[in-house]
């Protein structure tokens, strides 16, 4: 049999996802269901199920959505430059809403094996391993020691900012906070 081709095209892809998104900040991850997708975006709990499988793959796919361009697409020809266009490519409001929501993820990925894997296989994962390619194409290039102890590490640093801020300031992360991040700790870190 052959699969179903799908019907939702991109822009109504995006207004599901915004939908999503919004649940989950009026109500939160529990709360979130399948039948509240459908009503707030008119369409049937099928083609939800259709199209993203589960609640944890719609809400990972829809976060997914938020991301504005993957880190695998950068590549500038340095490493500076890679992380300049990072930057550049970073919405503060967008961000802001993302530190909120992952904040309140946060306890039902402990309380949801499925929400986690969900959230690693389609966002973390793709965004460290395109992280990853950026690095490798720096020790390539010669801008980072091949042995540098600090490589391994540059996902839990950003990764680590982003928690650490709204925590420790109470604001979520904008651009600046990420650039300045990245001149005073990752690049000394790498010896760059």
């Amino acid at each position: 049999m052959a699969a179903r081709r799908s019907r939702i095209t991109p822009e109504r892809q995006a207004e599901l996802h915004e939908a999503v998104l919004d649940l989950l900040r009026d109500v939160g991850y529990e709360a979130l269901t399948m039948d509240a997708v459908a009503a707030r975006t008119k369409s049937s709990k099928a083609t939800l199920y259709r199209q993203w499988g589960s609640k944890p793959e719609l809400v990972a796919k829809a976060l997914r959505c938020t991301q504005p361009v993957s880190l695998r697409e950068i590549d500038t020809g340095t490493l500076r430059g890679d992380f300049a266009r990072m930057v550049e490519h970073s919405d503060d409001a967008q961000m802001a809403k993302d530190t909120a929501l992952m904040r309140g993820l946060a306890h039902a990925v402990h309380e949801s094996p499925e929400l986690h894997k969900a959230l690693r296989d389609l966002l973390v994962d793709p965004e460290i391993n395109g992280l990853q390619t950026m690095l490798r194409r720096a020790v390539d290039r010669g801008e980072i020691r091949p042995d540098c102890p600090a490589l391994d590490f540059v996902p839990h640093m950003l990764i680590g900012a982003f928690i650490a801020l709204p925590l420790i300031e109470d604001r979520p992360v904008d651009r600046a906070f990420l650039g300045d991040f990245v001149d005073a700790v990752v690049f000394p870190a790498l010896g760059v």
